[in-house]
This record gives C-alpha cells, structure tokens and sequence, in this order.
C-alpha cells in the first residue's frame, strides 16, 4: 500500500501545534506514514519544546534555521522539502496546518477518498468551528449538501492531500519564490493540467484560522492595518 508523509509547518503558538501533533499521531490508519514537523525559525524556548516533544512523542523535526537564514515565511522550502521526500519512498503528501485538529478517521478516510478518484491532485476536508459550523477557507460551501465535491475554487492546505501522481508530474521548484503561500497556485496549476480538487464534506476538521499567524486576524478586526501590512511590509502574499 502506497505510503504516505504528513507534515506540518509550523512556527510558535505551540499550545495550539501540540493539540494539531497529538491529533495527527491518534490517526487510525491501516497503512503506514511519517510526520515531520517544519519549525519555521520558532523562538529558541519553543524550538526546545519541539525537540522535546519530537522525542517524546516520536515525530521528525525539521528545523529550518539550520537549513536557511532566510527570515520566515518558508512555506516554499517547506514544499520543497517535503514533496523530494514524498518521491523518494513513492507517498503521497498531506499538508495539516498547526491551527488544524483532524479527527481519528480523518486521515484514513481522506487518503481512501483521494485514491478513489484517479484524475485528484489535491484531496481536501473541510473546516469547521468548535460549533461545527463551516468556517473560513471554506465559506462558499456551506450551501451544498453533497459529500464530496470537485471545486474550482482553490484548496486550502489546512488539510490537503497532494497525491503521490500530481507530486511525480509538478516540480515544487518551480513555485514562484516572491510569493509566501502557494495554496491558491499550486490549486490552479492543478486543473491546468487537467486533475480535479476534491472537497470532503464529509470529513471536516477543527481549525482556528490564523492561529498560527495571529497578526493575520486584523483582516477581519482592522481591515486597514492588515492591508498596510500586506502592502507596505509585503506579507502575505499568494
């Protein structure tokens, strides 16, 4: 059975990162995977939990201050990274935000859904609130009431396989490296060659948008200040 490699960026907000390890490493699954950890030049007291919870809880952590001195966002290593790991054991890979907490079934069912759909690039569930009510990324689904849905939209990678077919034909070296995350084109590029995204409905997940990034959240409470920093500091760009 094909394998599969699972990571997560992440950088501080460890309190919420720990919730998203330990619901990651509870997966029910009848196949074998690999969770790394992609610490994104955290703060030296947070690096030091990481590494202790990595041996304590036994996942790799991938520190990426010894790997880089660029200042993060590194989510383009990160790919990089993760996509030559992926080729070389023949996985797939799945993508769990540290603002994400998947169900025990989660990753099983979603790894199912995507080898059932010979033309999917990117598998994805979708998120919810601690109400279960579908949140941000995924607004404009709420009105439709089937399972599984092919989108043009893009997908999030809050929780996103990216099948082992679609890493074989896109070359992550080739993501644009002005940019900051590559969700939207890596999405688009997808259809361009002809796959589908999928969006499980039915396999939704806990997620705390911008947890992970809490400057992020002025998008909704100061549109303004978020934008002056989108624009004028030049973050956040997709």
């Amino acid at each position: 059975m094909e394998p599969l490699h699972i990571i997560t960026p992440v950088k501080d907000s460890l309190d919420l990162t720990v919730q998203t390890i330990k619901s990651i490493l509870g997966s029910e699954t009848n196949f074998p995977f690999k969770y790394t950890v992609y610490n994104d030049f955290s703060t030296q007291e947070n690096t030091a939990r990481l590494s202790s919870l990595s041996k304590e809880l036994g996942f790799e952590l991938v520190n990426l201050q010894e790997i880089t001195s660029t200042p993060s966002p590194n989510y383009r290593l990160t790919l990089r990274l993760a996509q030559k790991k992926a080729l070389e054991e023949g996985a797939s890979l799945l993508i769990v935000e540290s603002d994400v907490v998947v169900r025990a079934d989660t990753v099983q069912k979603l790894y199912d859904g995507s080898k059932e759909k010979p033309d999917c690039a990117i598998a994805a569930s979708v998120t919810v609130d601690g109400n279960g009510e579908i949140n941000y990324p995924y607004l404009f689904a709420k009105k439709i009431r089937k399972d599984v849905v092919p989108v043009r939209n893009h997908c999030s990678f809050c929780c996103s396989i990216l099948t082992n077919r679609f890493l074989k034909e896109y070359d992550f070296n080739r993501l644009d490296p002005s940019k900051n995350w590559y969700d939207v084109s890596i999405s688009q590029t997808a259809l361009k060659m002809g796959y589908r995204n999928y969006l499980f409905l039915s396999l939704p997940v806990w997620h705390r948008p911008h947890a992970s990034r809490p400057w992020k959240q002025l998008k909704y409470s100061s549109p303004l200040k978020y934008y002056w920093y989108k624009i004028v500091k030049g973050l956040d760009k997709i």
